[in-house]
């Protein structure tokens, strides 16, 4: 895993299967994260869409990258996870 220690954001929502694989695939990883639940946060919700043009979740950020949905291995590559 890589020294340093990435800024990660996922928007969410409660009802997402993929947002609750991609934290749970955060957490075995040991990848500290920051969750935006976009149901309960109007300003996270616009961010995102500013962002990445996405009305859909998740969306991870890794280091202000975006990643639609959740594409493990687009993940580990900015990540730096074998």
């Amino acid at each position: 895993m890589a020294v340093r220690h990435p800024k990660v954001v996922i928007f969410t929502t409660p009802t997402c299967g993929f947002c609750r694989q991609a934290k749970r695939y955060f957490r075995e990883k040991n990848i500290r994260f920051t969750e935006v639940d976009v149901t309960r946060n109007p300003d996270g919700a616009r961010d995102m869409v500013r962002r990445t043009g996405q009305q859909g979740v998740p969306v991870i950020l890794i280091n202000n990258r975006p990643i639609v949905g959740f594409d493990k291995p687009k993940i580990n590559q900015l990540l730096g996870i074998h």
